[in-house]
């Protein structure tokens, strides 16, 4: 799902410290995961935030205004909604394409919350 207003890229274009758990300083992108909790326990990007999209009203004092900020979800139908309102108020904001499940398919990282292994789908 895209949107002609907001910029988006493919998982494959995605910066590659997304991949890795250290933040550089300064940090210049932002991998931002607003699926839920429960989604985002079974897997994620070892680089990402996690806002569930309810909350991103709430916690954008969470994000810098001077990073990109790359919005994903499962698919990509949350994350352009969130990046929608993440440029209406100032940040600068592209959409990722295919959402986790596409970071699956083509194997970058994934971590998981517990005991469980990583998987989304």
């Amino acid at each position: 799902m895209t949107s002609p207003e907001i910029p988006s890229v493919s998982v494959e274009d995605l910066p590659g410290e997304f991949d890795h758990s250290e933040r550089p300083d300064p940090v210049r992108a932002i991998l931002l995961d607003v699926r839920e909790d429960d989604e985002w326990q079974l897997g994620h990007a070892p680089g990402a935030i996690h806002i569930p999209m309810v909350d991103v009203p709430a916690r954008t004092d969470e994000l810098d205004y001077d990073a990109d900020v790359y919005v994903i979800c499962r698919q990509g139908g949350r994350s352009i909604e969130v990046a929608k309102y993440l440029a209406y108020i100032g940040f600068e904001v592209v959409q990722v394409n295919g959402g986790m499940v596409a970071w699956q398919r083509i194997g970058r990282p994934l971590v998981a919350e517990g005991d469980h292994p990583a998987k989304i789908y």
